[in-house]
């Protein structure tokens, strides 16, 4: 039996860092500076400029297109990852793409501080704690914490679980896997 679309989708993903050399949110990062909008233009720039190969840079052209795109949005988020947090904002854009296949439905609405990420009702939201560590709040009642998964203590009383991370490299299967699972909850 082989792979889904979607199984297909996530090990590419998982292999972008080696295959690539740059974690998904420094290639968004990336590829929002050249202010390049349209897919053509992001994989042409990617295969002529970094090597990246076809289908590396098509995977992540579609990663870019789904990250929020409104003045507004990009107007917050730039705010939150301003200054020494700026080297936080690859582990945003990162996440901001894992989620942005979930669904349609799923609505990224950047706070003042945070990015609040929902479905019918907030699911998870990704905040620049400190200039080293963005924390991502998960709703994911009666799960049980372990190790990574937190209890969201004084974090957030709008989430029941809160995950630290230092790096994009830290956005893996597993925080996908929680926060598909706080998604589905959400619907």
């Amino acid at each position: 039996m082989s792979p889904s679309p979607e199984q297909q989708r996530e090990t590419m993903l998982a292999n972008l860092p080696d295959k690539t050399g740059k974690p998904l949110g420094a290639w968004l990062t990336l590829i929002r500076a050249q202010h390049l909008t349209k897919h053509g233009q992001i994989v042409k720039f990617l295969k002529s400029e970094h090597g990246v190969t076809h289908g590396f840079a098509n995977l992540i052209a579609h990663q870019v297109l789904a990250a929020p795109t409104s003045r507004g949005e990009d107007d917050l988020l730039d705010a939150q990852y301003a200054g020494a947090k700026a080297a936080l904002r690859p582990i945003l854009d990162t996440i901001l793409a894992a989620v942005g296949e979930f669904g349609s439905d799923v609505e990224i609405a950047p706070k003042k501080a945070s990015v609040s990420l929902r479905r019918a009702k907030q699911f998870a939201l990704v905040q620049p704690s400190t200039k080293t560590r963005v924390d991502v709040g998960l709703q994911l009642p009666g799960v049980e914490a372990a190790a990574r998964l937190e209890a969201s203590g004084s974090f957030s009383a709008m989430v029941s679980h809160r995950v630290r991370l230092a790096s994009a490299d830290e956005v893996d299967r597993m925080l996908i896997g929680w926060l598909r699972d706080a998604y589905e909850r959400a619907g």
